[in-house]
């Protein structure tokens, strides 16, 4: 039976169909939300992982989130809570050494110099010239890629705009904007720091969620991505959301209910109906029919055009294109619930709770993360990963039991396609892995889990809707990014099918919870569909 009320209908509640839905009812477009799972959020969410524990299920902080749209939305009015801690990384090496880097960047140089004087010297410069590049590429992310086919005067102005930011860079530093992005990110890492622990640190955030190791070609574009996010603290992020990754999301609900947006649950959305190359609605699991004037998914794109789309309504060029988009994920979450605050054998104990506070990263040099992408590429989880470790309960307590704590490992790498078994085989053994390689640095840490959740690329697939259990919707490549995005002739949002956009990770500028992309996606229809009434 068909709903003959038109709407525009959202497909996928998670951050940036939540940011696209509140900016769509500013507009007067009457959004309907529809999300498959029982709860909104995506991959920002927060659920029990044990009675009483509860833990940030895929993405564990909150650090890329638009200020912009925080501060537009009134997001802390509804409930949103965020805090940085004092040490926003940790990372123990092996032999007792750990790098600290802080909030105050002086502590960091103080810290650093028991590891490296030179180390100590350059970091000011690092963050700096980072700072000043991030400033540079910031509004790209809120750009709508090109048009390459058909330019329009505005983009010729706001790619000058960004050219006169370039031109006020210093001649070193616009050397450094051209040469990273191409750049292994362990050769950008190796210009500044002689330290392998601070390299190893550096390299890790770069290829965090990608099919690559620090000496792939490319990677540096990850590290710019950062700077573009987090200005001076490309290397560190690590803000927390109170309540965990779900309380973003919570709070985007009750910001887009305020503002008249209808969000349904339990809500799978199995078919974009399309009549003469338009979308006019979509069919859910159970049968109904809704109407819409405009469909906006925040699906990733090879489950919209490969499983919500009929095929006979697409060229079937474009169909290639999109088979081979890569989306194939190379990271799996680990959960444990603890019954106290693990001890790792590099943090002073009288820091406290301190040094644990913010992210903990395991991975001391480069070799190690090259070979753990090793194995991946040869289709096996690495026996050694690396890993970004948080335990939010220390900031947040009511995350746990009084005394107890919940540890959230973000693991890499953890190939989708094994080449021996498969994850509904290897789970538990993946998660062994991942807790003796924590134990190496923390002793006694499994004496302390009451209950261990594993999370892998085909979770991800199953579970979240991830195609190919990749987190960010695809590959954060250089041949996948802004005009690439996600693919060439198709990154402003739209699609080959009229009144049908794309409003995820899959979209410029990528994945990350930033609501960049339903942001900008949100200004495309917004122009689309005033053109079309008047």
């Amino acid at each position: 039976m068909a709903d003959s009320g038109a709407k525009v209908v959202i497909i996928g509640a998670g951050p940036s169909g939540l940011v696209a839905a509140c900016y769509l009812a500013r507009a007067g477009l009457a959004p309907l939300v529809l999300e498959r799972r029982e709860i909104v959020g995506g991959a920002a969410i927060t659920e029990e992982l044990h009675p009483g524990f509860r833990c940030p299920t895929l993405a564990h902080l909150a650090g890329g989130l638009s200020p912009g749209i925080v501060a537009d939305l009134n997001l802390r009015k509804h409930g949103l809570a965020l805090e940085t801690p004092a040490v926003r990384v940790f990372a123990p090496d092996l032999n007792g050494r750990a790098l600290h880097i802080y909030e105050d960047p002086a502590r960091t140089v103080e810290a650093l110099k028991q590891l490296s004087v030179s180390d100590a010297s350059s970091y000011p410069r690092f963050l700096e010239s980072f700072a000043r590049i991030g400033a540079v590429l910031a509004p790209l992310m809120t750009m709508t890629p090109p048009d390459i086919d058909n330019p329009r005067a505005g983009a010729f102005w706001d790619f000058g705009k960004l050219g006169l930011r370039f031109r006020g860079l210093s001649k070193k530093d616009a050397f450094r904007l051209l040469r990273w992005a191409p750049m292994p990110v362990a050769d950008l890492a190796e210009e500044w720091f002689s330290t392998e622990l601070l390299r190893a640190t550096i390299q890790a955030r770069a290829l965090r969620g990608a099919f690559a190791g620090p000496r792939s070609a490319g990677t540096g574009l990850g590290l710019l991505f950062e700077a573009a996010t987090s200005g001076g603290h490309a290397i560190s992020p690590a803000t927390f959301a109170k309540g965990g990754m779900g309380a973003v999301t919570q709070a985007l609900r009750q910001a887009a209910e305020e503002a008249g947006v209808e969000i349904r649950t339990d809500a799978d959305v199995r078919r974009v109906r399309v009549e003469n190359n338009r979308a006019t609605g979509v069919v859910l699991a159970s049968g109904e029919e809704i109407t819409a004037l405009g469909v906006v998914s925040n699906a990733d794109p090879r489950h919209t055009f490969l499983g919500l789309v009929d095929p006979e309504d697409l060229d079937p060029d474009f169909l290639v294109k999109i088979g081979n988009y890569r989306c194939r994920g190379s990271a799996a979450k680990v959960h444990l619930a603890l019954s106290g605050l693990p001890a790792f054998d590099a943090a002073n104990p009288a820091d406290g709770t301190e040094s644990l506070s913010g992210r903990i990263h395991i991975g001391p040099e480069t070799d190690y993360l090259e070979r753990a992408f090793d194995a991946a590429k040869y289709g096996d989880y690495s026996p050694n990963p690396f890993m970004e470790v948080t335990i939010p309960s220390i900031t947040d307590p009511t995350l746990a039991p009084a005394g107890a704590h919940v540890m959230s490992c973000f693991v890499q790498h953890a190939p989708y396609d094994l080449k021996s078994g498969d994850w509904d085989s290897r789970r538990e053994e993946f998660g062994d892995v991942v807790v003796d390689t924590l134990s190496r640095y923390a002793p006694g840490i499994g004496e302390l889990i009451v209950h261990r959740q594993v999370v892998t690329p085909l979770d991800l697939e199953r579970t979240y809707g991830l195609s190919g259990g990749h987190i960010f919707h695809g590959e954060p490549s250089l041949d996948q990014m802004f005009t690439f995005r996600p693919i060439l002739g198709w990154a402003r949002y739209r699609t080959p099918i009229d009144g049908l956009y794309l409003c995820g990770a899959g979209t410029h500028p990528g994945g990350g919870v930033t609501g960049l992309s339903g942001l900008n996606a949100s200004r495309e229809i917004v122009t689309d569909l005033k053109k079309e009434k008047s």
